[in-house]
């Protein structure tokens, strides 16, 4: 069998890079392109990762100009890649459908004007933002206070134009990630992680409500140090305080070269005009 692939006419290698890691799998596909390549035979490739993720002695025979034409393929997958916000089973963004620029409350006559001033400032930001996606934003506050709000209309407008956007609770991602090991998953868990690492527009609502074990902190890592380095679009809500959240993360979202961290001033919004009236008649 193995002579047979390894001498085939022309041989067609699909989703190179899922394959087992183990000493014995990476000795026999190197065998396999090495033959090939001394052979010059007629050989397809198509893989999901980037070269350098690929073991080098597979790499080097791959980036042979004189016998290799490489073809980066840039359309997003058409069978779930974000296209419309519910092709993708790891998005939620179908519940916030309704939570828009066009709907956000500025609370104009309940804040203070610091306050009120901050928040639309914040307005202005995610608005700029969902124009022109570049670098990451990050957005700061007690629960209740817009955070998730803005977060899910720049997705949604973002979707609108027709562009994709991956909308995920950073607690949610992580059970997606871990279902993907259960013998009855549809999806394998580099499939699932790479939709996430490599999204066009991601972005992660909640940091730090998750799970702190070492394996989701691991995960997370991964994900914001891709990201971080491919300088990928990216917006983060968190109700905790940056320098309180795992160094290695804070470090990337302090990074004001690659990063707009806005704190948000606003309490909890309570429904309207009504709490600073009351506050007016305590004074």
């Amino acid at each position: 069998r193995s002579e047979q692939v390894r001498t085939a006419p022309v041989l067609i290698l699909d989703d190179l890079g899922t394959e087992s890691s183990t000493t014995w799998a990476q000795e026999k596909l190197f065998q396999i392109f090495n033959y090939r390549y001394n052979a010059r035979l007629p050989t397809v490739i198509t893989t999901n990762h980037e070269l350098e993720e690929i073991p080098l002695r597979l790499r080097s025979r791959l980036v042979d100009p004189d016998l290799t034409k490489i073809v980066t393929i840039l359309a997003p997958d058409y069978r779930r890649a974000g296209i419309s916000p519910d092709q993708s089973d790891l998005s939620s963004l179908s519940l916030h459908t309704d939570q828009t620029f066009e709907n956000f409350d500025l609370r104009k006559g309940e804040l203070p004007r610091d306050e009120e001033e901050n928040l639309k400032r914040a307005f202005d930001i995610a608005r700029a933002f969902a124009e022109s996606p570049r670098d990451w934003l990050v957005f700061t506050g007690t629960y209740g206070c817009g955070k998730t709000h803005l977060a899910a209309a720049i997705a949604n407008y973002r979707v609108k134009r027709g562009y994709p956007a991956l909308f995920v609770v950073v607690p949610d991602l992580l059970d997606h990630l871990r279902a993907t090991f259960n013998p009855q998953s549809t999806v394998t868990f580099d499939q699932r992680f790479e939709e996430v690492r490599r999204a066009p527009l991601l972005i992660l609502d909640d940091l730090g409500t998750e799970s702190a074990t070492p394996w989701a902190r691991e995960k997370l890592y991964q994900i914001f140090d891709y990201r971080y380095n491919a300088r990928l679009p990216t917006v983060i809500t968190t109700a905790t305080p940056i320098e309180e959240l795992d160094p290695r993360l804070a470090t990337r979202m302090l990074d004001v070269s690659r990063c707009t961290p806005f704190a948000i001033l606003a309490p909890a919004y309570r429904g309207g005009p009504l709490r600073r009236k009351t506050a007016r008649r305590r004074r």
